[in-house]
């Protein structure tokens, strides 16, 4: 019975330890919060016509951003009914007008220039440059096509290779194979990919270059067989290997 009552003696004495060693922490977790929130509250009173100046510049910044989009919304929905009847021409060969209107409705040329910011205004610029390529205007072809923003992958890698056909027209042979390389990685696709290899392979062998040839129709031959160049490449591949030592 001694020894319950002495155990439990001291059980009583370490609790009463615990609690008032709880009561320090709690106190201690207290002033600290209380040293926090006044050292908080003295930073706030210091700095808050900074704090306002930079809350005020995000409230400014998101709601020019929300504007902004609102307004790119619009000036892209005017654009694309301005471009309906561009695009018609454009079907139609009718490819002066397509360029620059009928004094009603606009032209891919102002299109592009009034609606530089906007997606259809960016199409503008692709359209307008094979335009100028079919007008046998390569260099008006390369200066639209080279600002066009390649946002798509068919489209942009139609953009570069019609780059590589103007500088093909000017002479400048080595500067089309480069685009129409880059036309074909850019695409990596089984329509755009075997055709401007194609291209850059016919060059190569215009240039004698007959390995660089080779590796070209090759590279049709075993990723793109399914592909309407590569249905005919194997009669590329045995001409120019007639060449390659």
């Amino acid at each position: 019975m001694v020894k319950k009552i002495t155990f439990a003696k001291l059980n009583f004495e370490a609790e009463k330890v615990m609690a008032k060693s709880t009561r320090e922490d709690n106190s201690q977790g207290l002033k600290n919060v209380e040293e926090t929130l006044t050292r908080t509250e003295q930073y706030l009173e210091e700095n808050y016509k900074t704090l306002l100046i930079i809350l005020g510049a995000l409230v400014v910044i998101v709601g020019l951003f929300y504007l902004g989009k609102i307004y790119l919304n619009k000036k892209n929905n005017e654009a694309q009914s301005q471009m309906f009847m561009a695009q018609k021409w454009f079907e139609m060969d009718s490819l002066k007008l397509a360029l620059n209107g009928d004094g009603n409705y606009l032209g891919f040329v102002d299109i592009a220039r009034n609606y530089k910011l906007t997606k259809a205004g960016n199409l503008a610029k692709y359209t307008a440059g094979v335009c100028y390529l079919h007008l046998g205007q390569y260099q008006n072809a390369i200066d639209y096509l080279s600002k066009y923003k390649k946002s798509d992958k068919v489209i942009g890698s139609l953009a570069t290779g019609a780059i590589g056909d103007a500088y093909v027209e000017l002479g400048d042979i080595d500067k089309g194979i480069s685009k129409y390389l880059e036309a074909a990685d850019y695409a990596k696709n089984s329509f755009n990919t075997p055709v401007f290899l194609m291209k850059a392979g016919e060059l190569y062998e215009m240039q004698k270059n007959y390995p660089g040839a080779l590796k070209l129709y090759e590279r049709i031959k075993t990723e793109y067989p399914e592909s309407t160049e590569g249905s005919s490449v194997e009669k590329y591949i045995a001409r120019v290997k007639l060449f390659v030592k």
